[in-house]
């Protein structure tokens, strides 16, 4: 329920006590709270008993509306209290307390409404307020009351008894008695309530009254006494030609609205108007003549006649010191020659100027000593001069908080103008008033608090909303949910604020596939609240952890997360939401671009995966399924190549060779061998060049083929000096014991010669035990032919010969020394020391002393060319940054 702006702040409704509408009153849970609501009736109905009595039981609602809730704030039912608008602290039963009789009724602590009294009534000494100076006011409704009506005593409502006990059978700070209070209107009866906190109610008794009009007499209550009957007034209007045209009204008929053409004063303009309006001045000039017959009228329109000349009687100068008798109204009377001596508008001069027509001038200009109005400057200035200094008061308004600066005040500073502004008790709004001396005024606003239908509510003063429990309303809330179980949740009372958050389970499909586990945390309706009421004490429900109105929180299911290389079998488990990238202990293990390694990293993601086996896509595939795609997914960042195959090719040929494969590890076949192979012949007599690739694509019967020269074999013979005589030709020699050659056969002393077959010659060496084999190739076949008796007489004539041939050896010669060799001559010269002279040695350390001397000179000059150089440059950007400092300067 909204309550608006003029209500709350009109003296009918601006109430302290909460006000508790009768369509929701909420039903008790407890025997102690029921129990306590059949007492506030009971003492309800006893108060309004004689009321009620009266009415004949019936008694309409408006009457005793504002009552009803004053009992039920005072008598503390629903848990909602009276609050002092003061000390914003609850009013118990057993405080003293005051109520506003003259105005709001509001309640307040007797300690609070005194220290409020006593702080209004001692102003500033410079106030100027209209009322007195002692006067104090209501903290809410502002009505004055006099320093005599500052309370002393504990009172009841109706002020006949002084200090009531606290008794819980009647209403707090109430005597029980009859109220006896004159009711409004002053109709002389007095209120038949049980003394009772606000306003009395209207007189209910029943008396004999007249309509507005006096047409009709009739029966009512005395609160209601002035009635309309109605019926068309009958009263004459002030025009006296017409009636009036409303209805049977209070107070006086409204002006003729009857429209014709009437005549201004003068006659001489016809206009259309109201009969309200009817006596009217055009603006025309009269133009008619006076009675001298010689001026013409100079009033405006008019009515009767225009009346005598102003000029006919007594002539005088215009100074009126001189009379002339006898002067006719036309004629100019002259003036007298004396000075006028008339009083200017300055009240103190008269007008120093000879005898003149017309007015006197308006400033008088005599010079006079004068003060300004705060007296601190004294000067002389024309008469109609007003003297004021430029000093500004510096006294303190009668608020206490501002100066007031006004300049040449005279001491009577006025009232403080600034709003006050200062935050008030209830903490939501700031003083409105003009700035003032003491505690500010309470919020005169009043606090709606209902539920969300509207139907329960109650009011309370500003401040104190904060403090006030929930109230219960026992209608169904009508606001719909807005999470996805709108139709699944189970209807709740009506309330304040915020509906109750969803308690089934949320059930939404996450990203990652699985479902929430976590209570509802769907949008709630928007309470709107403008301010937060004490909570009840309830018992700590479990923190569900999830925020109605978020999204859902991040998953919490247990999966199994594969590492960065995918290996079998070392999987993690891991929560869904926090998973992440691990590498196992194994490396890599993946198969290298080239087709024939393995990476030899450890655990990685790879970018790019040749395909494994059948068996380990079905494992992985089984993953997948299984846990979802965070599995193969985990290792999908941060993806790394494997190591690039640095190694040589290692692959068998095809056809194989010996030769390695020049490209680097591949995993396509190797290309054909192109390197030249060279071989020799069987014999040995020539080379020939195969290309690998195509020598060893034949066959070994067609190798050993192309390897033949064509020639003669050329091949020693082991048993003979002879060669092999078959032509070229793979293995062994066929003919090594059948050789056909001629050998010449001799005896010891070779005398003697024969020539055999080389086979004759092999077998008679194998026929002695000899080998032919172990026989010296030049000597092979001598001494197989025995010696006769000429060969002795040849060899001593060829020993002799030999003896003669000899050179003789001369004694004393060393033939070690003298077969050295030339390289141990040229080592022995090499050694010998050349003998070097003193005059050479000391030019030579001469020569050693002035060349360091030469670069102990240059290093010393160019160290001190590099200082001075550095020195002058420093110099001159110091110059220069003085130079630029200097203009900036000027330029500002």
């Amino acid at each position: 329920m909204a309550t608006s702006a003029a209500s709350v702040l009109s003296p009918s409704s601006a109430n302290p006590a909460p006000s508790v509408s009768h369509s929701g009153t909420g039903s008790s849970s407890s025997g102690d709270e029921a129990a306590a609501m059949s007492r506030a009736s009971a003492l309800e109905d006893s108060i309004f008993a004689a009321y009620l009595q009266i009415c004949g039981g019936r008694s309409p609602s408006h009457d005793l509306i504002k009552i009803r809730s004053f009992l039920s704030a005072a008598a503390g039912r629903g848990g909602h209290f009276v609050s002092c608008l003061i000390c914003l602290e609850r009013l118990r039963p057993s405080d003293p307390i005051w109520s506003c009789s003259s105005g709001c009724h509001a309640l307040f602590h007797l300690p609070c409404i005194q220290n409020w009294a006593n702080q209004c009534s001692h102003r500033h000494p410079s106030s100027s307020s209209l009322h007195s100076s002692s006067d104090w006011h209501c903290p809410k409704c502002r009505v004055l009351y006099a320093r005599d009506k500052i309370p002393r005593s504990y009172r009841c409502f109706c002020g006949k008894l002084e200090d009531p006990p606290s008794d819980p059978w009647i209403l707090p700070h109430s005597c029980g008695e009859v109220c006896g209070r004159p009711l409004s209107g002053n109709c002389g009866h007095e209120c038949l309530l049980l003394c009772h906190p606000g306003v009395c109610p209207p007189c209910p008794k029943l008396i004999t009254s007249r309509c507005f009009c006096g047409s009709r007499k009739d029966a009512r209550r005395c609160a209601q006494k002035h009635f309309s009957c109605n019926q068309p007034c009958p009263k004459l209007l002030p025009c006296r030609l017409h009636r009036c045209t409303e209805r049977c009204h209070d107070g006086r008929c409204p002006p003729c609205q009857v429209k014709a053409f009437y005549k201004c004063a003068c006659g001489k303009t016809e206009e259309e108007r109201v009969c309200a309006e009817s006596d009217f001045r055009c603006d025309r000039p009269c133009d008619g003549i006076l009675r001298c017959g010689k001026h013409k009228c100079s009033r405006g329109c008019h009515s009767g006649p225009c009346g005598a000349c102003p000029l006919q009687g007594r002539r005088t100068c215009p100074c009126g010191k001189k009379e002339y008798k006898g002067a006719s109204c036309d004629e100019d009377v002259p003036t007298c020659g004396l000075t006028c001596e008339k009083m200017l508008s300055c009240g103190l001069h008269r007008c120093p100027e000879r005898c003149h027509r017309g007015i006197c001038v308006e400033t008088c200009r005599i010079v006079v000593f004068k003060a300004c109005q705060c007296g601190s400057l004294r000067k002389e200035v024309p008469c109609y001069q007003d003297l004021t200094c430029e000093r500004k008061c510096l006294r303190m308004r009668d608020c206490g908080r501002h100066a007031c600066k006004h300049r040449c005040c005279d001491g009577e500073c006025p009232p403080c103008q600034e709003i006050c502004g200062r935050k008030l008790r209830c903490n939501n709004h700031k003083c409105p008033s003009l700035c003032h001396r003491g505690s500010c005024a309470p919020c005169p606003l009043m606090v709606t608090i209902s539920c969300f239908c509207g139907e329960t509510y109650f009011e309370v003063p500003c401040g104190v909303e904060n403090n006030q429990r929930p109230l219960k309303c026992p209608k169904t809330c009508q606001v719909s949910r807005l999470c996805r179980h709108q139709s699944q949740c189970r209807p709740h009372k009506c309330h304040y604020g915020a509906c109750p958050p969803c308690r089934i389970i949320c059930g939404d499909e996450l990203p990652c596939g699985h479902i929430c586990k976590h209570r509802c945390h769907g949008p709630i309706p928007p309470p709107n609240p403008e301010f937060t009421l004490k909570p009840k004490k309830k018992k700590m429900e479990k923190n569900i952890g999830v925020t109605p109105g978020s999204a859902c929180p991040s998953c919490q299911e247990i999966i199994w997360v594969a590492c960065r290389g995918q290996h079998l079998g070392e999987e993690r488990s891991m929560v869904c939401s926090k998973t992440s990238q691990f590498s196992c202990n194994s490396l890599c293990g993946n198969l290298l671009a080239c087709g024939n390694h393995y990476c030899t990293k450890s655990c990685h993601a790879v970018k790019y995966q040749p395909s494994s086996s059948d068996g380990h896509e079905s494992y992985k595939d089984d993953l997948a399924q299984k846990h979802g795609p965070s599995l193969l997914d985990a290792g999908s960042d941060h993806a790394e190549s494997c190591e690039e195959c640095l190694l040589p090719c290692q692959k068998v040929r095809e056809p194989a060779c010996s030769h390695p494969c020049p490209l680097p590890c591949h995993s396509d076949c190797c290309p054909p061998c192109e390197v030249l192979l060279k071989r020799s012949c069987h014999c040995g007599a020539m080379v020939h060049v195969f290309n690998c690739a195509n020598y060893n694509r034949l066959t070994g019967e067609e190798q050993q083929l192309t390897r033949s020269c064509r020639g003669p074999c050329h091949r020693k013979l082991p048993n003979c000096p002879h060669l092999c005589s078959d032509i070229c030709h793979p293995g062994q020699c066929p003919s090594i014991n059948l050789c056909s050659k001629k050998v010449t056969v001799r005896c010891a002393c070779n005398s003697l010669k024969k020539e055999w077959l080389c086979r004759d010659v092999q077998n008679l060496y194998r026929q002695t035990d000899r080998d032919p084999k172990d026989a010296v190739k030049s000597l092979f076949g001598i001494g197989l032919i025995p010696c006769n008796a000429d060969c002795k007489s040849k060899v001593k004539a060829a020993d002799a010969e030999l003896q003669i041939q000899k050179v003789p050896v001369p004694k004393g010669i060393d033939v070690v020394a003298a077969a050295v060799t030339k390289r141990r001559k040229r080592r022995e010269r090499i050694q010998v020391t050349r003998q070097v002279s003193k005059f050479q040695a000391f030019r030579s350390i001469l020569q050693r002393c002035l060349l360091f001397t030469l670069i102990l000179i240059v290093i010393c000059a160019s160290l001190y060319y590099g200082y001075k150089a550095l020195f002058w440059l420093s110099d001159r950007m110091y110059e220069i940054e003085r130079r630029k400092v200097k203009k900036g300067l000027s330029n500002f």
